[in-house]
């Protein structure tokens, strides 16, 4: 990132030198929600099976957070003077996963695979957390913010993919067999 770029903008007390590494952090975690987002819409339109409209409903809901999040920092990213790459070849040129290879396929077929996407979106703004909290805490607060959102859309997938084994013994559902 040219500093340069980023001189004109840059928030009162943060240096251009200071902004540069929050806005690298926040570009790859563009990254990651876009894909995140186009991800979930792909699922959405492709699932078939089991709780179809309720696995449905929840992936729009999910895409619609996941969509609000992407807004919130590319606009960051101005605010810190950068410039937000939020186009396709920016995204594909630049991440490091390979693209979701589900077509259309059953409900939990879609959501094993949703599960494994958000535990990397989760593990990545948790790192980004990490670095962003040393010198920019604006930054870190937004990804704190979002990262409990992920967690619990992450949650509600994984309650859709949960089996009476999964329940903890002696819980209700489990002595009355249902």
């Amino acid at each position: 990132m040219n500093t340069q770029q980023l001189a004109a903008s840059v928030v009162q007390g943060v240096s251009p030198g200071h902004a540069s590494t929050p806005v690298g952090l926040l570009q790859g975690r563009l990254h990651a929600l876009n894909d995140l987002y186009l991800t979930l819409k792909h699922a959405h339109w492709n699932l078939v099976g089991p709780n179809f409209i309720a696995v449905h409903e929840l992936l729009d809901a999910q895409a619609d957070a996941v969509r609000v999040m992407t807004d919130d920092v590319a606009e960051r990213i101005a605010t810190l003077g950068g410039v937000a790459q939020g186009t396709a070849g920016a995204l594909v040129a630049e991440r490091a996963w390979d693209d979701y290879g589900i077509g259309r396929a059953d409900t939990s077929i879609h959501l094993s695979a949703l599960d494994a996407s958000y535990t990397r979106v989760i593990e990545g703004t948790r790192e980004a957390v990490t670095v962003s909290g040393v010198n920019e805490p604006a930054t870190e607060d937004l990804l704190i913010g979002q990262l409990r959102g992920l967690e619990k859309s992450q949650w509600l997938v994984r309650a859709h993919l949960a089996t009476g084994a999964d329940r903890p013994a002696g819980s209700t559902a489990a002595k009355s067999g249902g």
